[in-house]
């Protein structure tokens, strides 16, 4: 996990395109299964009453209280309208005497005065992203349009109290940039930052096992009950496709309808998975380039040399000397096979330039991938900013105790038959998990958290044809099992669809407005990337 933030973390497309942009500053199919059974809800002013989220009130064991908006890592100058407060829970809710926590709680009001009576809830990715800190995101795509948009913080997360982050694995990620990512004395280091990590969150109180899917999913349905919702909608990028899932499966009541955006099923999160999405995404980018007469020609063969370069730089690592923006004095930076392909997961969000990055390496160059690769971990928002605690809370026990190594393995020899065991133990930004959870330490949750999600709420699912992160197929798969669901495969997009294309943005709204029927038209203009090519 800590080798390599970006990618484990399932962080947003506009995280990821952001810290890739600041290293290389100055160098670089739709499917339609919606049942008209169910009309939606008529649009009417909501009735007189206080504004949402201006009420103190008790839910069961939860508590809203009005309030100062959460902090925030950046300044966002959109929290200067919005109505804020704190949900407080239990920490374990089947412990009825033990301590609480506080979510922070940041109500954005509509862009116009005529809003609809259902708000939209924001489900953040990671796991370990915080809600309040995409607020941008959610509102450069639109979606306070004509509805309240309501962002809390899961538990753990950078904005709730405590906030189980924790500085030295992120200095473990800044600092390994020099090491060998696959070899078996990094991966030593890798588990001892992960158990530091973890005896410093339980010496502060923590119950670590109390931070994970199902008692998130619980936060939410008190949330909606504190606030006096009658009905809302959920709207889940990355991680969070996999938290609405189960939201949705536990906790069905008061949900008009769901977006998912950057698939990962609860009954497929792991390993294998991880490796079925890098293959996806980077076939789709190949693709791409193929069928582009200019990238063909200028960088032939694109797919087989990156699958050579895995192979030769995992037998023979190169280290190479960088500088990266903000950051004081020259960067060593250690590429290996594993490095490789994790690196290009990440780059997927800049796919134009991907092909060329990959061609200078071939003929001796690593500068550009070094210095993206370099950019992602020194970059400010890889600092400070991930709940570690929320995201080895999940991993430890949703998922490593469903999936074993060997099957991570065979997860990624189906997806890369080449390359070597070394390479296919650590899926991309998933290095050296199980023995990582092997330090966490937490109890496996129950099997049922696997289970598939069954449900005839309408339903978006949005996946990106550059997706490398979240597997585009895994869409298909979730909408099966979705008997109102519309499935939409946006060409030519990485991770979290929303983030990049103003279609997928104009599809998400038109989705809210009418459930059943979101117009989808704009997919038939969209067109590939056009490829830079070297002189």
């Amino acid at each position: 996990m800590m080798s390599t933030p970006a990618p484990h973390r399932r962080r947003t497309a506009r995280r990821l395109r952001a810290t890739l942009a600041v290293a290389t500053a100055g160098v670089l199919a739709v499917g339609l299964a919606a049942l008209p059974a169910r009309a939606a809800p008529t649009r009417a002013e909501p009735a007189a009453g206080p504004p949402l989220g201006t009420v103190a009130r008790t839910a069961g064991r939860a508590h809203f209280e009005p309030g100062p908006c959460p902090r925030t890592a950046d300044p966002i100058p959109e929290l200067e309208k919005a109505r804020c407060g704190t949900l407080t829970v239990p920490e374990h809710r089947s412990r009825h005497d033990g301590r609480t926590i506080a979510l922070g709680v940041a109500i954005i009001p509509a862009a116009t005065s005529r809003r609809a009576p259902d708000p939209i809830v924001w489900l953040a990715g990671g796991p370990g992203d915080d809600a309040v800190s995409e607020i941008p995101l959610a509102l450069n795509g639109g979606l306070n349009r004509d509805r309240d948009v309501i962002f809390m913080s899961q538990r753990g997360t950078y904005s709730a109290d405590p906030a189980l982050t924790c500085a030295n694995i992120d200095q473990f990620n800044a600092d390994s940039l020099g090491l060998v990512y696959g070899a078996p004395s990094t991966g030593r280091l890798h588990v001892d930052a992960t158990r530091a990590c973890r005896d410093g969150l339980a010496g502060r109180g923590a119950d670590i096992s109390a931070y994970n899917s199902t008692e998130s999913a619980a936060d939410y349905a008190d949330l909606r009950e504190a606030l006096c919702i009658e009905q809302w909608n959920v709207f889940g990028i990355s991680y969070g496709s996999d938290l609405a899932l189960l939201y949705m499966r536990l906790h069905p009541q008061g949900i008009r309808s769901v977006g998912i955006d950057g698939i990962l099923p609860p009954s497929l999160a792991g390993g294998a998975v991880t490796w079925k999405a890098a293959q996806e995404g980077f076939d789709g980018l190949f693709d791409a380039c193929a069928k582009q007469r200019a990238c063909n020609d200028r960088y032939p063969d694109l797919k087989a040399t990156f699958e050579r370069l895995v192979v030769e730089l995992e037998a023979r690592p190169v280290t190479t000397t960088v500088t990266v923006p903000g950051h004081p004095g020259p960067v060593e930076v250690v590429l290996d096979g594993g490095v490789l392909v994790t690196w290009l997961t990440a780059a997927s969000h800049l796919a134009a330039g991907v092909p060329r990055s990959i061609d200078e390496l071939a003929h001796g160059n690593p500068q550009r991938v070094a210095e993206q690769w370099a950019g992602g971990k020194l970059s400010p928002a890889a600092f400070g900013r991930l709940s570690h605690g929320l995201a080895y809370g999940v991993f430890c026990s949703e998922w490593t105790p469903f999936e074993s190594e060997a099957d991570v393995i065979e997860g990624g020899r189906r997806a890369f038959p080449s390359f070597p065991d070394s390479v296919l133990a650590n899926a991309p930004g998933l290095a050296w998990l199980h023995d990582d959870c092997r330090a966490w330490d937490v109890p496996a949750a129950p099997r049922s958290v696997r289970d598939v999600t069954h449900s005839d709420i309408p339903t978006l699912v949005l996946s990106g044809g550059f997706d490398a992160q979240t597997a585009a197929s895994n869409g298909p798969y979730a909408a099966r099992s979705l008997s109102r669901s519309t499935e939409v495969t946006v060409p030519y997009v990485a991770h979290v669809v929303f983030a990049d294309s103003a279609c997928a943005q104009e599809i998400t709204r038109s989705f809210f407005d009418t459930p059943t029927a979101p117009k989808t038209e704009c997919l038939a203009c969209l067109r590939p990337p056009d490829f830079e090519i070297a002189p």
